[in-house]
């Protein structure tokens, strides 16, 4: 079973890429694998950090893939505030982040500045 899990990862995942693990669909939405890209920004607003996970390949983890980030990847952050993908329902200028120190999630202003890393997602068919 070693072999073959290796073998998946060496499949899907490109150079300096981390699988963080599975994100089970909700709300009629596929399965779908996590994978952290590689690099960093800091001292980004929410715009700017969007603008960096696209150049990146890839996209802002939204708030529950944050937390598989946080139990599966946590060494890879520092343990500071780092943008999520999900902007807050009821104020359309606000976004949610995720503390790494403690996996504390909570909203604040889009103009704040914080730090980032992206993600992809590979849909389970």
């Amino acid at each position: 079973m070693k072999k073959a899990k290796q073998a998946f990862l060496a499949s899907i995942l490109k150079k300096g890429e981390q699988y963080a693990g599975i994100i089970l669909g909700k709300n009629g939405q596929s399965d779908h694998h996590l994978i952290l890209l590689p690099g960093q920004a800091s001292d980004v607003t929410f715009a700017q950090a969007q603008e960096f996970a696209t150049k990146a390949g890839g996209e802002l983890p939204h708030r529950r893939e944050q937390s598989l980030l946080y139990a599966n990847l946590k060494e890879e952050f520092e343990d500071l505030w780092y943008w999520s993908g999900e902007q807050h329902a009821a104020h359309s200028d606000f976004a949610w982040f995720q503390h790494f120190y403690d996996g504390f999630q909570s909203d604040v202003h889009e103009g704040f500045k914080l730090r980032v890393r992206a993600v992809r997602r590979l849909i389970i068919q």
